[in-house]
């Protein structure tokens, strides 16, 4: 029964304190468990009592008894009290890191090797952080960031593809290296020459939407004073790896992609270039990082550190 009667000023204090005499059944226990003063306690009751116009308690020589609007207010009391005490816990989790709903985006090709290992250490610490995960295109990414409807993003990055509004934290570099199908002449070869590479047709992401990708292969053919000829551009990674396997070029990539091909594809380190893939965080850089997405940044930071090259 839900009491809608306005109390200015009663505080939490006073319905614990009634809840404590309601247990306890005696107001001398209530006040030595409480650590406040019998007749204070006495009179707080009182006060209670007389702010919603109902007796609690029948007083007697004996001691006190609950009358039955106290039963019924004392087991609405404990559900408020408890309910309120939970949402303290929950709050001051949040602010350690350890509750909460962080939103993550990510390319799913390129963070295979990274996002699920740091994803599984990262629940395992903090089993109360629900994770949300979000597969989108760059652009997508990009305006999640800016909105806040993502936390941290962990994505592919090259110099200059960012908004610039948008930092970028490198985690982990890769060597490129050219995919392609397990029959296909080249894969003969321990490595694959770029000026070779860039005779073969080529399968890559669409340029509008991946402008990144095609700024480091533009610093890799660069170097080898080379022009790359691209027969197909593709909406996905997993359309590439369908269209490389059926022979229709070579695509230009990093070796983790082979956790998504499988065996569909080989892998050759390419010659002659310097040029690295890089994975990493990308954030708003006005925005408010959570302490939970911190903390999953930091998970991020340690794993990348113990398996690859690190910053």
């Amino acid at each position: 029964m839900p009491f809608r009667h306005k109390w200015p000023a009663m505080e939490l204090r006073h319905l614990r304190y009634f809840l404590a005499v309601s247990e306890a059944l005696s107001f001398t226990k209530a006040a030595a468990r409480l650590r406040v003063a019998q007749p204070a306690l006495s009179r707080q009751v009182q006060a209670l009592e007389d702010e919603i116009g109902v007796d609690l308690f029948k007083r007697s020589r004996q001691g006190v008894m609950l009358t039955a609007e106290g039963k019924l207010f004392a087991e609405e009391i404990r559900k408020i009290l408890d309910h309120t005490d939970e949402a303290v816990e929950k709050v001051r989790a949040l602010t350690r890191g350890q509750y909460g709903e962080l939103h993550v985006g990510y390319a799913a090709a390129p963070t295979v090797e990274i996002l699920p290992t740091a994803l599984a250490a990262f629940q395992k610490a903090w089993p109360r952080v629900d994770v949300v995960l979000h597969d989108l295109m760059p652009k997508e990414l990009f305006g999640g960031l800016e909105d806040g409807t993502l936390t941290l993003a962990i994505i592919p990055g090259a110099a200059g593809s960012s908004p610039a509004g948008i930092e970028f934290e490198v985690l982990r570099t890769y060597a490129f290296c050219a995919a392609m199908p397990p029959r296909h002449r080249l894969s003969r070869l321990k490595s694959v020459p770029v000026d070779t590479i860039a005779g073969e047709p080529l399968v890559g992401l669409r340029r509008k939407e991946n402008p990144g990708y095609y700024q480091v292969l533009d610093r890799v053919f660069a170097s080898a004073r080379v022009k790359p000829r691209f027969a197909v551009e593709c909406d996905t990674i997993s359309s590439l790896i369908t269209a490389v396997e059926a022979g229709r070029g070579i695509a230009v990539t990093m070796e983790a992609f082979k956790h998504v091909s499988g065996k569909r594809l080989v892998y050759r380190p390419l010659a002659g270039t310097t040029e690295v893939f890089s994975v990493g965080i990308a954030r708003a850089k006005n925005g408010d990082i959570t302490p939970a997405g911190e903390k999953f940044c930091e998970v991020l930071r340690t794993l990348a550190k113990a398996t690859g090259t690190g910053k």
